[in-house]
């Protein structure tokens, strides 16, 4: 065994044969060795010293045999150090006495005489199972700081529109219960954001808000994915690994572009909903989950359910509230507040001076029709602001956005017929031939995730 590789060790016992041994013995491996006789001296200690191992005798000089006095002095080191380990000797043990040493908190339980190369064997042990703890102890502090920083109350933009002003309200009604809602609206409009601010205004606003791009999962790790696995299920599972509907425990599950989810995929994460409890791929238990359900899509639900595209009672699940959200065309109030929000925000990521929005700026983009939504603006004015050399961002500053106005409605998409495959086979297409091949311009433009449109491709062999 290596010197110092047990750390700072206290031996507490009242025989100064026993201590000398002790010290004798665990010097060679210890970094330090502390000695007590006296056990009223245990809380100044361990109050004051950090140590990896504590020795304790579970019989003074007051109580000769029954073990009491060990049994007090352990739990009042763990009424200081909740995670100390702590190895009762005793040269009077017996089976109940080291049973009942375990219950109330001991981690190992050895006899005077001792083995030195089994003693040794033991702290060795309990050294590794308090790194162990301090590693979790570690890992629980960097999640909480983790989930304190990314569930932080954010500066959420609630508009002047009539239509955001009603959302918000009843954003306040739902956000405190846990209520399961479905968000609705095109792509950029903000349904992440919209999320995050349900869940910070929730009652699980200190626990985790896990995203999940249910347009990104293929159908083969869908299981392993959200329900997790264990080592060895299938060719690539190395080690055991935990599922996003797990992680989510005890917070916030947002499904993003449920509506992309295969029948065989709706039908397992039914399953686990209805169940509320997931089993990892390459095992039979079940673990339970309390998790808060935020599903968004782009796609019409309802109309996909008459076509046998969604399961009904899925949609039933996920939507005990649904909200709305409006595109920004039907929002144009609101761009006044974002391009104050957005233009401060890249003053300071840019380190320039803030820059505001001229009378002729805002015509100019309230006069276009937005098909990125929020999204798309945002990337507007951080292009405006990078490019110009002004305080004031004037219209020629967003000269780009007329290269990317829409047609109107009724000319953007011609078709022979109106059947909806061969309306969305053209419109991949024209979108694929748009921007020479490239899958992320032609997904962001048709409001698709890269996933959910190579599904397209291989549906209409593009």
């Amino acid at each position: 065994m290596e010197e110092q590789n047990l750390g700072r060790i206290l031996v507490i016992d009242d025989n100064e044969d026993v201590l000398f041994s002790a010290k004798m013995l665990l010097r060679k491996h210890a970094k330090e060795v502390v000695m007590e006789k006296n056990p009223k001296k245990i809380p100044f200690l361990v109050s004051n010293e950090d140590f990896d191992l504590i020795l304790l005798d579970m019989n003074f000089s007051q109580d000769i045999t029954s073990g009491q006095e060990g049994y007090y002095w352990l739990k009042e080191i763990l009424k200081y150090d909740p995670s100390a380990v702590v190895i009762m000797i005793t040269a009077y043990g017996d089976v109940e006495m080291a049973v009942r040493a375990l219950k109330e908190g001991a981690t190992d339980f050895v006899l005077k005489p001792w083995q030195n190369e089994k003693l040794l064997a033991t702290l060795s042990a309990a050294a590794r199972l308090r790194n162990s703890y301090r590693e979790v102890n570690q890992l629980k502090e960097v999640n909480r700081t983790l989930t304190t920083q990314l569930n932080s109350p954010q500066n959420i933009i609630q508009g002047l529109s009539a239509s955001m002003r009603q959302l918000f309200s009843i954003i306040d009604k739902v956000a405190r219960t846990d209520a399961d809602i479905l968000l609705l609206g095109e792509n950029g409009t903000g349904k992440e954001v919209i999320a995050r601010t349900i869940h910070q205004r929730s009652s699980r606003a200190d626990k985790v808000f896990v995203t999940v791009d249910m347009g990104a999962v293929t159908e083969s790790l869908f299981e392993s994915e959200l329900f997790g696995h264990k080592k060895g299920a299938f060719t690539d599972a190395k080690e055991d690994r935990i599922g996003r509907i797990e992680a989510a425990n005890g917070g916030t599950l947002f499904l993003d572009e449920i509506g992309n989810l295969s029948l065989a995929m709706q039908a397992k994460l039914l399953t686990v909903l209805q169940r509320r409890e997931v089993i990892r791929v390459g095992t039979n238990k079940p673990i339970s989950v309390n998790v808060r359900l935020i599903s968004a899509t782009n796609m019409p639900l309802k109309e996909m359910v008459q076509r046998n595209e969604f399961r009904q009672d899925l949609m039933y699940r996920i939507n005990t509230v649904e909200l709305n959200l409006p595109p920004l065309r039907d929002r144009l109030d609101d761009i006044p507040l974002f391009a104050e929000h957005f233009l401060a925000e890249y003053a300071q990521k840019y380190r320039q001076p803030v820059k505001r929005l001229s009378d002729s700026g805002l015509a100019r983009l309230r006069r276009y029709s937005w098909p990125g939504n929020v999204r798309e603006l945002q990337h507007a004015l951080e292009r405006a602001s990078i490019m110009s050399e002004n305080r004031e961002l004037q219209a020629d500053d967003f000269f780009f956005l007329a290269e990317s106005e829409p047609a109107p409605a009724a000319t953007q998409l011609e078709a022979s017929s109106l059947d909806l495959d061969e309306l969305e086979r053209e419109a991949v297409k024209r979108a694929l031939q748009k921007h020479d091949g490239n899958i992320s311009k032609a997904a962001k433009e048709l409001g698709l995730s890269r996933g959910a449109l190579y599904r397209r491709l291989e549906k209409y062999e593009l």
